[in-house]
């Protein structure tokens, strides 16, 4: 009886066919594969056949941020008996979980790259805050990852009917993301998290204090992250991650955690954007205008549904700050599109003047043509 064929040491941590034939030019350079599960100032972890070794990045410094290593990036390194040992390449990524950095040079930075869930970790100890979530699921829908929104700390809403309510306030804002409440510390709901992870990758996101830590060591299984108690002033929890690590998982694929994020800025999010408010992009197919704002225009079929208590005012709000702030971080780095928010400016404002007009009885309002 012929003997099973064994599998490949770096299959537990997504290693398949498809990168195989990625890596094959690599190998024959006598490379080895490796994936790469945490990147410290020039150096990086890289875990192959043979083991984690430490590789230098000297050789992959771009000077387009947006290809720098990252964690869960695949990378061709040195064999071993080289030293020091580089990172030649990266191979293609097939996702990429990318922000806006906080500089003024409109510069992406990328939180993890090849995953397959985006898990947003949102703690029950604080209000809830549905835009931030909005944010997080924009980014996750335009990685080409799935969402999954997990509630964290649900040990601190006992009310079950209280928690429901939360709960259907997230999925009515999150359409076509599950939406699961969990209690790490004591095992509520992680088995579930960990059957809707299944055997891919997923990234861990979150504030600080969203109880990220906790919940990693939950799925893991063990103490691989260290975590501190929460504030008594504000029920959050103190930073404790400091860079983002690629974790295996007990029943297959691995997470990566990351450190507390501050800010979360669109990039390029405008599909992202469209997906998470897909039902006010279906009503906006009925306005007059094609390029309507949804704000005074006529014929607005987006404000019909606000009136008819079809849409919340909330939602729209939301979705016109993330439209706005994705067009200008594009434009920021588009002298074409600069242009034509310059313009589009221009002529709301002239439509703003015409309906002030309009109303002081000084003559018919009449919205200025489309560019």
């Amino acid at each position: 009886m012929p003997s099973a064929v064994s599998p490949h040491p770096l299959t537990p941590y997504g290693w398949d066919e498809d990168w195989a034939a990625a890596f094959a030019p690599h190998a024959a350079q006598g490379l080895l594969p490796g994936r790469v599960v945490r990147v410290d100032r020039g150096l990086c972890d890289v875990v192959t056949e043979a083991g984690v070794v430490r590789a230098d990045t000297e050789f992959v410094v771009p000077h387009d941020p947006m290809k720098v290593v990252c964690t869960g990036d695949w990378a061709a390194v040195d064999p071993a008996g080289r030293d020091p040992r580089y990172v030649r390449t990266l191979l293609p990524r097939r996702t990429a979980f990318v922000r806006s950095t906080s500089s003024k040079r409109s510069e992406g930075q990328i939180l993890a790259a090849n995953v397959d869930h985006a898990v947003v970790a949102m703690s029950l100890a604080v209000e809830l805050d549905l835009g931030r979530i909005e944010r997080f699921l924009a980014l996750a829908w335009e990685s080409g990852a799935q969402p999954v929104v997990v509630l964290t700390k649900s040990d601190l809403v006992p009310d079950p009917v209280a928690l429901s309510h939360l709960v259907e306030d997230v999925v009515a804002g999150a359409p076509g993301v599950p939406v699961l409440t969990v209690c790490a510390r004591d095992g509520e709901g992680v088995e579930e998290l960990a059957d809707v992870l299944g055997r891919g990758t997923s990234v861990l996101l979150g504030a600080s204090g969203a109880g990220k830590s906790t919940l990693a060591n939950a799925l893991v299984g063990a103490d691989v992250m260290g975590v501190q108690a929460i504030r008594d002033q504000d029920g959050k929890g103190r930073h404790t991650t400091t860079t983002r690590n690629l974790l295996p998982l007990p029943g297959g694929g691995v997470l990566i955690d990351t450190p507390g994020l501050r800010g979360v800025g669109l990039f390029d999010a405008g599909a992202g954007v469209g997906r998470v408010f897909a039902e006010i992009e279906e009503f906006a197919r009925g306005c007059r205008f094609h390029d309507c704002a949804h704000e005074s225009e006529p014929g607005c079929a987006v404000r019909a549904a606000v009136d008819e208590g079809e849409l919340s005012q909330r939602r729209l709000d939301s979705y016109r700050k993330l439209v706005r702030e994705n067009r200008w971080i594009v434009a920021k780095s588009d002298a074409r599109l600069r242009a034509d928010v310059r313009q589009d400016w221009k002529r709301r404002q002239a439509d703003g003047r015409a309906a002030g007009e309009a109303k002081r009885g000084r003559g018919p309002w009449r919205p200025a043509p489309p560019r």
